[in-house]
């Protein structure tokens, strides 16, 4: 498809990038960690949930945006920071960046994307988030922090699930290492040392909202409110850390509960569809961040992907939101869900069944 307006459904994504993309690349984007079992649990734990929908209510104006940070969001989505966008498209981290200014939703660039920091602020004049692994002391930090808010940037977080890398077997059995391992692997010890205390000692510094994503727990999400995290992100890192996790929105009851509405909630774990959006913001999220899902977008057809993309998960989202009988996310509770077994065995890319059958 040369004209991304020719995408009408979200598997055509999938299927273009994958023509697109070199095998090893494709391999980085949809592959976890070991046996993938975390990968595939996210995508479980969300088929495992059912609509209980309401009827015969007044529908035709549905707004499917939110605020966030300050800022209205079209869609309450986050575009994840991916560490080697740059390996799925021409101008790395700047493409995602514009694609969300040109939507209306934001981009979190990630500090192992390229280019860096400060090039992505200057491509385009719009809210923006800088996500941070920690590869120095405490003043090479404060000084990413700084820069992110000279800068201009909305929000700052901090990846806190990757004190380890782990191993992601489809690469290594090809010997592969992505842009951002082969330039960015040297100063990981200090990821590994980064504790609570330092996240402190920044609270206490800098007023900039502060996010702490690859929260999993509700032990860590009530440290969070405690030391005034302003957004708690929930991530298993896409099932590619952690092997044998739980699936991503099985994550969120305890939390939700355990943040009491004290901080703003980030969701992201095998985030696809629109429908998937309405399920995790009806659980209690504030907002969803997606990554394999933007790296498709992204190696099928660049920004004007990634924008169609956006606009196919409104869309979607959109559709669910009236079909399930309301017009706004407060409309909205626990009791619009109901337990339910998947019917398709989860694995990254089940949520699109007609790849199967060669569309």
């Amino acid at each position: 498809m040369s004209n991304p307006t020719d995408f009408m459904t979200m598997q055509e994504f999938a299927k273009i990038a994958k023509e697109k993309l070199s095998f090893e690349t494709w391999d980085y984007l949809i592959g976890g960690a070991y046996t993938e079992t975390t990968l595939k649990r996210n995508r479980q734990s969300l088929d495992n949930i059912a609509f209980r929908p309401r009827v015969l209510n007044d529908v035709e104006h549905v707004d499917a945006s939110v605020e966030l940070f300050g800022h209205k969001l079209r869609l309450p989505v986050i575009m994840a920071p991916i560490g080697s966008v740059q390996d799925f498209v021409e101008g790395g981290g700047v493409v995602p960046t514009k694609a969300a200014a040109r939507f209306g939703c934001y981009h979190m660039l990630s500090s192992v994307c390229k280019p860096y920091l400060d090039a992505v602020a200057e491509s385009v004049d719009y809210p923006k988030i800088y996500q941070l692994y920690v590869r120095g002391d405490a003043e090479w930090v404060d000084d990413h922090i700084d820069r992110a808010i000279a800068a201009g940037y909305v929000a700052f977080c901090f990846t806190v699930d990757l004190d380890y890398y782990s191993k992601r077997e489809r690469d290594v059995a090809k010997r592969y290492l992505s842009t951002s391992r082969k330039t960015q692997a040297s100063g990981e010890e200090w990821q590994k040392r980064f504790n609570w205390d330092d996240i402190k000692r920044i609270r206490a510094k800098y007023d900039i909202p502060l996010i702490l994503k690859g929260i999993a727990t509700a032990e860590d999400a009530a440290k969070c409110v405690a030391i005034g995290i302003d957004a708690v992100y929930v991530s298993n890192h896409g099932g590619r850390q952690l092997d044998h996790g739980r699936g991503g929105v099985d994550l969120l009851p305890e939390i939700v509960k355990a943040v009491n509405g004290k901080a703003k909630i980030i969701f992201d774990g095998g985030i696809m569809r629109g429908a998937d959006v309405v399920k995790a913001m009806i659980m209690g999220a504030d907002c969803v961040g997606i990554g394999r899902l933007q790296g498709l977008a992204a190696g099928a057809a660049g920004e004007d992907g990634l924008v169609r993309m956006l606009e196919l998960l409104e869309e979607e989202a959109i559709a669910a939101l009236g079909m399930l009988g309301v017009t706004k996310w407060d409309q909205l509770d626990m009791s619009y869900l109901h337990a339910a077994p998947e019917v398709t065995p989860p694995h990254v890319l089940s949520v699109f069944p007609l790849l199967d059958e060669g569309y």
